[in-house]
């Protein structure tokens, strides 16, 4: 790959992100793209589907040995998990009700995030819509890691620890970067995901508890799944920040895979992106693109001038507010 982003420094830009420019292009040559932005309404009871599942699981895994709770946490209930949080992405973008509904989308997150095991979807809303408008911002965009991380985690012993400890860089990392008071909405958020633990606990021990909360950051960690964190926005080409991967796994992510996709058009659910590639092929098929989660782990461990400073960066100047 040959870039500075492997080791030393992120890779620092003074452009603004590509995606709003190709949107804008995109819509003149294609207006019937609008057409697809709205909500999904069939997103609702496959997430509705997949947190009775994960019930049901609970109930299945209670008198189990810890061995085999593990063993289903890593290979079936984080699964489902992962696919919430994707599912949780994306309602962020009210597409779960549309945008007149935006409280409703707020709640159905916080139901779709009971088998997380742990409070997620207001914190991640919050935080989201800044990735989006300021990608890549430094002291904005926490999706970007900090410059301990690619300092520290820059061979592939501590790739692997840095992978396999994601989840808590990725709740942690806010409350450095780019701290915010806590809202309402996720102290709702954390009450309601406690009773639900509670709940589950009162009724069928501890086991189901944390086959959910295992799961889920086991799977948020080093898991094929996983692999989108790292081949979303790491530069594995330089100059280009952001990366679509279309296989198999979309199937059961709701299309996290389409990526510049979804950054062009983030109001547009996961369900449909493949549409906007479709319609407009030329924009996308001729840039670089992923093609399994899998070997981006493995190229990410393994290949020295890839790390966690291997992510473009820029400055945005806001307009402070008196």
């Amino acid at each position: 790959m040959g870039i500075e982003g492997g080791r030393g420094d992120f890779e620092w830009v003074y452009n603004d992100q590509p995606h709003t420019s190709r949107r804008k292009e995109i819509l003149a040559k294609y207006p019937q793209i609008k057409s697809l932005m709205g909500p999904d309404p069939q997103l609702k009871w496959i997430v509705s589907g997949m947190v009775l599942t994960q019930l049901l699981a609970c109930y299945l895994v209670r008198d189990l040995s810890w061995k085999w709770v593990v063993f289903w946490a890593y290979g079936f209930g984080g699964c489902i998990n992962h696919s919430l949080t994707l599912a949780i992405h994306d309602i962020s973008h009210n597409v779960a009700f549309g945008n007149k509904q935006a409280r409703w989308n707020r709640w159905f997150a916080m139901f779709a995030n009971l088998p997380i095991g742990l409070p997620y979807s207001a914190s991640f809303k919050k935080y989201h819509i800044d990735h989006h408008r300021y990608l890549g911002g430094d002291g904005l965009d926490v999706d970007v890691p900090t410059d301990m991380e690619g300092w520290f985690f820059c061979t592939p012993l501590r790739k692997v620890l840095w992978l396999f400890l994601q989840p808590f860089f990725y709740a942690l990392r806010p409350l450095v970067v780019n701290p915010k008071p806590v809202s309402r909405l996720e102290v709702l958020n954390a009450a309601v995901q406690f009773v639900a633990d509670i709940l589950i606990y009162s009724l069928w021990g501890l086991k189901p508890v944390l086959y959910l909360i295992l799961g889920s950051i086991l799977c948020m960690g080093l898991h094929p799944i996983s692999g989108h964190f790292i081949a979303e926005h790491y530069m594995f080409l330089k100059g280009h920040e952001t990366y679509s991967y279309y296989g198999p796994l979309n199937l059961i992510t709701f299309n996290v895979g389409y990526h510049m996709e979804h950054h062009d058009f983030p109001s547009i659910p996961g369900s449909k992106l493949p549409l906007v590639r479709k319609i407009a092929p030329e924009f996308y098929d001729s840039l670089p693109q992923h093609t399994s989660w899998v070997c981006v782990l493995w190229d990410f461990v393994f290949d020295d001038s890839i790390g966690p400073y291997a992510r473009i960066k820029r400055q945005y100047k806001l307009v402070k507010q008196e």
